[in-house]
């Protein structure tokens, strides 16, 4: 029996993230709670762009990923169509 292999992502870049070492708990708030201190964090971050291609290629739902929040993600994506 033949396995097929599905092809992973290359995450390499994570390990330069500035959220990667801070902590989850910024740039994951609870439903309400600012976004601002990661926003912040992202402002910084050498692999912004990178993050954000990630998050808008694997429609990541929910938390900051290269400086947009959900809700910015998803008219990011409605004003691209």
């Amino acid at each position: 029996m033949q396995m097929e292999t599905m092809a992973t992502p290359d995450l390499d870049w994570q390990e330069e993230a500035l959220c990667a070492q801070t902590g989850a708990e910024f740039f994951f708030p609870e439903p309400g709670s600012s976004v601002r201190d990661a926003k912040r964090i992202c402002a910084l971050c050498p692999i912004r762009t990178a993050c954000l291609d990630f998050a808008l290629s694997n429609d990541e739902r929910f938390g900051v990923w290269g400086g947009l929040s959900e809700k910015e993600r998803l008219e990011l994506r409605r004003a691209t169509r």
